[in-house]
């Protein structure tokens, strides 16, 4: 094993999504992941706290980016539309990522644990984004519907763009199913 080469972080998650693909989450273990990454598995708890975390490490970025969209909104821009901004941003920074993402959410959905950690990472998400509209001035229950709203415009864009047969990028799958919940809610 080698002492050190670059961009271990990004082996090891290639690593783990090759051996949750193949064994599934439950069966593989730090020391496989660790070892197919050509790492040590003290290597591995430098990046990743456990197994479940290489495929939520992003949380922490993808709200602050939430977030700080949402904050940095014209102050004419409606909740929902000030939501659903911060959303494309986000679809932009993640469409980098497809084939990541469409290999983590095949093994998010095999998995008990990891659904229920991924509800609550949407969870904790919409609670963040009803906080920023609050400090934009939005009262409840205006706050909380559009934060809740715009998690589930994204969770079913983000469904529609892990699909093999979508090719379509992901901001603009966040802005039709914007628009389709507007005309929704606006009885169209």
């Amino acid at each position: 094993m080698t002492r050190w080469e670059p961009n271990g972080r990004g082996r090891l998650e290639l690593a783990a999504l090759a051996l949750y693909g193949e064994r599934g989450f439950e069966n593989t273990t730090v020391a496989e992941i660790a070892a197919l990454a050509g790492l040590t598995e003290r290597t591995f708890f430098r990046h990743f706290a456990d197994k479940r975390e290489v495929l939520f490490s992003g949380a922490d970025a993808l709200h602050e980016l939430l977030v700080s969209n949402v904050a940095a909104a014209p102050d004419s821009t409606g909740p929902i539309d000030a939501v659903g901004a911060a959303l494309e941003a986000a679809g932009g920074l993640l469409q980098e990522r497809r084939e990541y993402a469409r290999r983590r959410a095949a093994i998010i959905a095999a998995n008990a644990e990891l659904r229920e950690r991924e509800l609550i990472k949407l969870a904790s998400l919409a609670s963040a984004i009803a906080d920023a509209l609050r400090r934009r001035g939005i009262a409840d229950p205006a706050a909380s519907l559009s934060a809740e709203a715009g998690i589930a415009v994204f969770r079913i864009a983000f469904e529609r763009w892990v699909d093999e047969t979508n090719q379509r990028d992901l901001p603009e799958l966040i802005r039709d199913s914007l628009d389709e919940l507007k005309a929704v809610t606006a009885g169209k």
